[in-house]
């Protein structure tokens, strides 16, 4: 299903007749003239923000009772010790290093507060969330566990129908699309919302794109919560995955092409009604935040270099615009891994901590396969163990167990946890990784 066949689809069959709305103004279908004719993307955002049964800053008054929570919750006195030491820790026979950027970034960190502040602000409300409100199990399941729900949910289907007046709606750290905050809105019901304030920040440079008249390029997956949010704020949108998609329309803008063919290739991924003969003659490029920042920086160099070439340079701020939109959190963690990469060779092997649907995790792990260093990715303690077994995701996608995979000898292991993941989460990892050396060398004794 397409980003904009998403916006048709919520705002169908997966309502009821008694709680249907409306919200053919705002989608990302229509085209400029017709926003310009109603209310603009940006407004409408901005009225929604303005409502008064809508929060951004969280709960003063249960501040410090979600905050102690969180403390017992998340933290890890191992990683407390790990910082302690310069980051390094040894057990046995494994000596481990971890990146000097890892785990919770400020964005999830805030989500999750405030996400503990609703449920002690209102303890007697039925609280639903649009969408997990970050990419890891372990903290989902505990969002569960304090009465926040998940809204019913088949792919990228979600039913609404369930929220009634009187309820909290929490909008997660990857934000939620204008038609479901205009719906939502319309209820009355609380909102409150986590979306991080880097994709706010993506979302602006969209409001730039639709006042230059560009069509917005979106780095990122089709699929993510995040760019399907972000692509509902743009008039104009087409989402490129990679370099090569990115090459492919750079390509056609110069040289033209099989116009069937570029439209049945972005199918899931371009605003409806999408025009590749006009609607490429000025672009603004924005990313998912999640991705690598060197291959969104050239994503953006190249169309940059193909408005150059085609317009030349009088004309080409008339026909490309970017601004940095590559959140700071994301660009640490793999600044981190390539610094801790560049000593590669005192490394025996690189262990990855974080949910297999997140997309910053997976680009930690894709840094690490491109480094040559044998990687394992896991998104929670009981994938290690029992026995010298683990089973790992790769950064394509690909899900095995592998057998013998720790030596069982004096081994450094370097380590870093994604955006998104708990440092408890980490500590429980190591905690395995530590036992299973120390049963092996005591085999070997006995």
């Amino acid at each position: 299903m397409s980003v904009a066949g998403f916006v048709s689809t919520f705002t169908g069959t997966a309502l009821s007749s008694r709680t249907r709305c409306d919200s053919s103004a705002l989608s990302p279908a229509k085209t400029s003239k017709r926003m310009h004719m109603s209310i603009s993307k940006r407004e409408a955002r901005r009225s929604i923000i303005k409502s008064d049964n809508f929060n951004r800053s969280g709960f003063k008054e249960s501040r410090e009772e979600a905050k102690g929570l969180m403390n017992r919750e998340f933290t890890s006195d191992l990683v407390k010790e790990l910082l302690a030491h310069s980051n390094i820790v040894s057990r046995g026979k494994v000596t481990v290093k971890l990146a000097k950027a890892y785990g919770f970034c400020w964005g999830v960190e805030r989500a999750i507060a405030i996400a503990y502040e609703a449920r002690a602000k209102f303890p007697d409300r039925r609280i639903w969330i649009t969408n997990e409100i970050i990419h890891n199990p372990i903290v989902n399941q505990r969002m569960k566990e304090i009465g926040i729900y998940s809204v019913p949910q088949e792919g990228l289907q979600k039913d609404l129908s369930g929220i009634e007046q009187g309820d909290v709606v929490v909008l997660p750290a990857f934000g939620a699309t204008l038609e479901e905050m205009k719906y939502i809105n319309d209820l009355g019901v609380e909102i409150v919302d986590t979306t991080c304030p880097w994709v706010s920040k993506v979302w602006h440079a969209l409001d730039r794109h639709q006042k230059k008249e560009c069509t917005s390029i979106i780095h990122g997956k089709w699929k993510h919560e995040e760019t399907i949010a972000t692509a509902s704020f743009a008039e104009k949108y087409l989402v490129v995955l990679n370099m090569d998609e990115a090459e492919y329309v750079a390509n056609y803008i110069l040289n033209g092409g099989d116009k069937a063919e570029f439209l049945a290739k972005f199918e899931n991924a371009k605003s409806e009604g999408f025009d590749p003969d006009t609607d490429l003659n000025a672009v603004g490029v924005a990313n998912q935040t999640t991705m690598l920042k060197s291959e969104t920086t050239a994503v953006a160099k190249l169309f940059e270099k193909v408005m150059l070439r085609k317009f030349g340079p009088t004309d080409l701020n008339s026909h490309f615009v970017a601004y940095d939109t590559i959140c700071n959190a994301t660009q640490e963690r793999q600044d981190a891994m390539y610094d801790l990469l560049a000593e590669k060779e005192s490394l025996d092997l690189m262990l990855v901590v974080g949910g297999f649907n997140s997309s910053n995790t997976s680009h930690l792990q894709e840094i690490a396969e491109h480094a040559g260093v044998p990687s394992f990715w896991v998104d929670r303690p009981e994938r290690v163990g029992p026995g010298n077994r683990i089973y790992c995701r790769s950064a394509s996608g690909e899900e095995r167990l592998v057998e013998d995979w720790l030596p069982e000898r004096e081994i450094t292991v370097g380590l870093t946890s994604g955006a998104s993941t708990p440092d408890n989460v980490v500590e429980d990892v190591l905690e395995r990784v530590f036992m299973i050396s120390k049963l092996a060398e005591a085999k070997v004794l006995a």
